[in-house]
């Protein structure tokens, strides 16, 4: 990137390097594994990387298809709950199943009540053109586990692990239209305060700080790669 390196200097661009390979890591090396840990502590059930299967019932697609589809004309707006009833209802009256590509969940959380929490954490910032397709996703992993079994109490929601906006809120506008920022997204303390209970979030921020400082030598010899 010399035009990046004269403009912006070497040491800058040294730390943006380091930065962003960092970021590109923290998804599955870092931000799953410790909300796994986190949700193991009040949580029954707990699994990363949960395996849904390939198996989704025909019309309860063709129901996803429909609800895709009003949503991006703009009729209505998304309501998670209500769609998710429309694909129970569909499980409910047939059992002809469609095969997808096999697809897992990034989190399974169950309750002691037995409802099914299942977890997309995504980058702070989603492609806005890609909410069409994390809205398909959600849909279709209610569908697959109500494939298996109507009864089941279950949401699916997007995580995203900070806020990049802070301290103002964090722009939901920009998924309006698509996904129910009000039952299908979880933002920073939504998140790690509900895997964690109250208080989760500025608890990590205070164990990340301390790893920080007893791991500073290691870090200091790692950005060295970078220079």
């Amino acid at each position: 990137m010399p035009f990046h390196y004269r403009l912006l200097g070497k040491e800058r661009m040294i730390l943006f390097s380091f930065i962003h390979s960092m970021n590109t890591s923290f998804g599955k090396s870092i931000y799953e594994p410790v909300a796994e840990i986190l949700c193991s502590q009040n949580f029954p059930e707990v699994k990363a990387q949960f395996s849904l299967g390939n198996e989704i019932n025909t019309e309860a697609d063709s129901v996803i298809n429909e609800i895709i589809n009003k949503l991006s004309s703009g009729e209505g707006q998304p309501k998670a709950k209500e769609e998710i009833d429309k694909i129970r209802k569909a499980c409910s009256g047939s059992r002809e199943v469609t095969k997808l590509k096999t697809v897992k969940a990034d989190l399974l959380i169950r309750d002691t009540n037995g409802k099914i929490y299942l977890f997309d954490i995504k980058t702070v910032k989603p492609n806005k053109s890609s909410f069409k397709d994390l809205k398909r996703t959600l849909l279709q992993w209610a569908a697959m586990l109500l494939t298996k079994d109507q009864n089941l109490n279950i949401e699916t929601c997007l995580a995203i692990p900070y806020n990049p906006y802070h301290p103002k809120a964090y722009e939901r506008w920009t998924m309006a239209g698509m996904i129910d920022t009000r039952n299908e997204l979880k933002v920073q303390e939504e998140f790690w305060d509900f895997i964690a209970k109250k208080g989760g979030y500025e608890k990590l921020l205070d164990i990340f700080e301390e790893a920080g400082k007893n791991l500073r030598t290691e870090i200091d010899q790692h950005f060295t790669r970078y220079q």
